[in-house]
């Protein structure tokens, strides 16, 4: 019995050592955790209950020569309610109120609101959802709702912004106007003018300090920022929204007329390079019949030029003094052959003889090619030192992306034979874009001064230029004020008795090339032969204000009108046209001080005075059609428009209350 007992003291004993150095051990670590590892541990706590999250910029708006907006950012509002936040005095005296309020704004009766809020306070919820995507408009008056209108602290309402990039103007120059994104990889990637100036466009993210509440949900702390953003800087483009309109349409109807691929226009003011406007249009596929602005086909595709090549002809052959335009050569049949090569004019039988600015104006391969390869071809560095002194050899250096390059053979090449140079005379084997043979017959319309293109005119802050983009001139001088001369008569007689004669029209002059270059593309081991058909030109022809280049890629060739003078041409005339017969001054940058840095300064503002004074609809006539479609939208109105320029009637009168699903029709003047 004695021994027992000694066996089990022993075994208490054991017990109550270990559970002595249980608690040493527990007693150490409580020590280290609280003196020694403590500050990690709390800095630990907090960050996972704390954290900084970041506030996004308003980004910039871009805008047209005109002052209409052609993307900006509206805001959108995602609200929620933190029922422990108000006090029970508080929340009593203004839940019925608040009810009543959020059935008025959102459309479901005030018993429902209440029998939420009511449900919220009970469950001790602090991230009950209220309402999704609401207008800016709708957020400011949410904002003022009894209970609300305490705060996030007092009141409990919880707000969440997020921003949607719009285009008022639609899909119109949207490739130009461009976007940023983030690729599926993470990489930031973008187009156009939203992504070549963006540095200026984004402006700097702000902060605020949120606390991790139920259900993993962050709630703010406080109703400032730890750091405010900064709003981004506005860009004014140079483009002219009726004059985009005019090309848009123009080049729209002749590529579903000729099914075409694809094709671009691109209008520049003659003596600053800007850009008025620039379409490109092509199909997603083949068998489609809708066109979209996919590729900024104007910038990015070098290809043959075809016969708009042969200013180059004319600007080398008389500003070198070689020949003069009366010069004559027998177009021999209409083929002439160089090593085996045979080079065809597109009138069966030729012209027989005639003078280099006949040739020109008929558009004469033979009489061309004969020319430049008589005067050239015991020295061809010199024609080609010519075409590299006016910059065709080098891309023109746009602030975008993607930028095609041109090809120029040169003789020291490898790929250089002797038929490098014939070729050339009439635009096959160089490539250039479409911009760039635009940029050189502009400096012909423009006195021989070729101006660099130019999209952005100012960087603006409110009503204050933060940056000017000044006109750049590429070469001040590409020939003499006699080939100049001489160059702009026979462009003029190109469509008064040439190629272009079917544009003439005595209402207004015009003067340019036509250009038709045959393509051939492997396909299915063997290759595939196509049209690209263009007319590059300015007007009016004595005193040139605007220079306009038109391409057309693959038209349908089943009734053999391919040409440019067909294809191209009708989209030029038609610019011409509309711009010297209907289109109001707009030249000048207007009401530009309206858009203020905050997005409450953009539009709404505006909408909340003007759906405070008419209790309804707004009234937008007078305005832009783009910021009477951006306002509408963000108001939740859907809207279609008819015509451009300026609102002069509204299908829904200005005060009518109306379902936001109905469409509201804008007639533009």
């Amino acid at each position: 019995m004695a021994i027992e007992d000694k066996h089990i003291s022993y075994r208490i004993y054991l017990v109550a050592f270990s559970i002595f150095l249980m608690a040493m051990a527990i007693t150490f670590k409580l020590s280290k955790i609280q003196w020694v590892e403590g500050d990690y541990y709390r800095k630990l706590a907090k960050e996972r209950t704390v954290k900084n999250f970041v506030i996004p910029a308003n980004k910039g708006n871009i805008y047209s020569a005109d002052g209409s907006l052609l993307a900006t950012s509206i805001p959108n509002y995602n609200i929620r309610f933190d029922a422990v936040a108000p006090k029970g005095e508080s929340f009593e005296k203004n839940v019925k109120p608040l009810s009543d309020s959020l059935a008025l704004l959102l459309g479901k009766p005030s018993s429902y609101y209440q029998t939420q809020l009511r449900m919220a306070r009970a469950n001790k919820n602090r991230y009950l959802f209220v309402a999704r995507d609401l207008s800016y408009t709708e957020y400011m008056r949410m904002k003022s709702f009894p209970l609300f209108n305490l705060g996030p602290n007092k009141g409990g309402m919880i707000t969440e912004q997020e921003t949607i990039r719009k285009h008022p103007i639609g899909k119109i120059a949207e490739r130009t106007i461009g976007y940023e994104r983030i690729t599926p990889e993470g990489k930031p990637d973008g187009k156009g003018i939203e992504w070549s100036f963006r540095s200026y466009l984004n402006g700097k993210d702000g902060k605020v300090l949120k606390q991790k509440i139920a259900k993993g949900q962050w709630k703010p702390i406080r109703d400032v920022n730890e750091v405010d953003p900064q709003d981004g800087y506005d860009v004014i483009s140079t483009i002219d929204v009726y004059i985009q309109d005019i090309a848009h349409h123009a080049l729209l109807k002749q590529l579903q007329e000729y099914k075409a691929e694809h094709g671009c226009v691109v209008v520049m003011e003659t003596k600053t390079g800007k850009i008025k406007a620039i379409s490109n249009l092509g199909k997603l596929n083949p068998t489609d019949s809708t066109y979209f602005e996919t590729t900024n086909y104007a910038i990015a595709e070098a290809h043959e030029p075809g016969s708009t090549f042969k200013l180059i002809d004319m600007i080398a052959l008389l500003d070198d003094h070689k020949i003069d335009t009366s010069k004559t050569y027998d177009s021999q049949g209409g083929i002439i052959e160089y090593r085996g090569k045979k080079v065809r004019d597109s009138h069966e039988g030729g012209y027989g003889r005639i003078s280099l600015a006949r040739g020109f104006e008929v558009s004469s391969n033979t009489i061309m090619v004969q020319a430049v390869y008589e005067n050239y071809k015991n020295n061809p560095q010199e024609f080609v030192d010519r075409i590299d002194r006016m910059g065709l050899n080098k891309p023109l250096g746009l602030p975008f992306q993607g930028e095609g390059k041109p090809y120029i053979p040169q003789p020291n090449d490898k790929h250089w034979s002797a038929i490098s140079l014939p070729w050339m005379a009439f635009g096959y084997g160089v490539a250039v874009t479409p911009l760039q043979t635009l940029t050189l017959y502009n400096a012909i319309a423009n006195n021989g001064e070729m101006v660099k293109p130019q999209f952005v005119s100012e960087i603006k802050e409110w009503n204050k230029t933060i940056k000017k983009y000044d006109k750049q001139v590429i070469n001040p001088k590409i020939c003499s004020d006699e080939t100049i001369k001489k160059l702009k008569a026979v462009m003029q007689n190109v469509v008064k008795r040439g190629t272009g004669a079917k544009l003439y029209s005595k209402d207004f002059s015009m003067a340019g090339k036509t250009g038709t270059a045959q393509a051939n593309y492997a396909k299915n081991g063997g290759s595939e032969k196509h049209y690209i058909s263009s007319f590059v030109g300015f007007f009016p022809a004595e005193n040139p204000k605007y220079s306009c280049i038109v391409v057309v890629h693959k038209p349908n060739t089943s009734g053999n009108n391919y040409y440019g003078a067909d294809v191209a041409g009708p989209v030029f005339k038609r610019i011409a046209q509309k711009i010297f017969t209907d289109a109001p001054s707009t030249n000048e940058i207007k009401n530009l001080n309206r858009k203020i840095d905050k997005q409450e300064k953009a539009y709404n503002d505006y909408a909340i005075k003007s759906q405070e004074e008419t209790k309804g609809v707004p009234n937008v006539k007078g305005m832009s059609g783009m910021d009477a479609v951006a306002l509408l939208e963000n108001l939740k109105y859907k809207v279609k428009v008819i015509g451009v320029g300026k609102v002069k009637k509204q299908s829904i009168q200005p005060g009518e209350a109306i379902d936001k699903n109905k469409i509201i029709i804008l007639e533009l003047s």
